[in-house]
């Protein structure tokens, strides 16, 4: 069962995920191809996003950790998602809705789930 749930809303019209982080991050971000762009975009807004929760502080997130997630034109969505916080990994469902060159995030919800059990690390790619 899910303990929080979250529903954020849109940014700021041409706020790009990138480069609200950093210039250097939007460079690497243009560089890749769009189907890996929109997968790293969407690991970062999930980052972002529940690191302002404030409860968890995390390190790292894979949108695809746990299962591949389903994209229809520029949603992406699942239910297999894992972030890091604290030394403990979390699974977490999400969708993410981005512009069409994937560079800008127009919406991302999310719902935190149960802690992944330390033995299902190994076997999907958790360190």
């Amino acid at each position: 069962m899910f303990r929080a749930v979250f529903a954020l809303g849109l940014l700021a019209p041409g706020v790009t995920v990138a480069s609200a982080i950093d210039a250097k991050v939007e460079r690497m971000l243009q560089q890749l191809d769009p189907d890996a762009r929109f997968e790293q975009v969407c690991d970062l807004e999930a980052m972002q996003r529940i690191g302002k929760d404030k409860t968890y502080r995390p390190e790292r997130t894979i949108v695809s950790a746990l299962a591949n997630p389903k994209v229809v034109d520029v949603t992406m969505s699942g239910a297999g998602g894992a972030f890091k916080s604290k030394g403990q990994w979390y699974q977490f469902s999400f969708t993410c809705k981005t512009s069409p060159d994937h560079m800008q995030v127009l919406s991302f919800s999310f719902q935190v789930g149960e802690p992944i059990p330390q033995e299902q690390w190994e076997k999907n790619g958790l360190w």
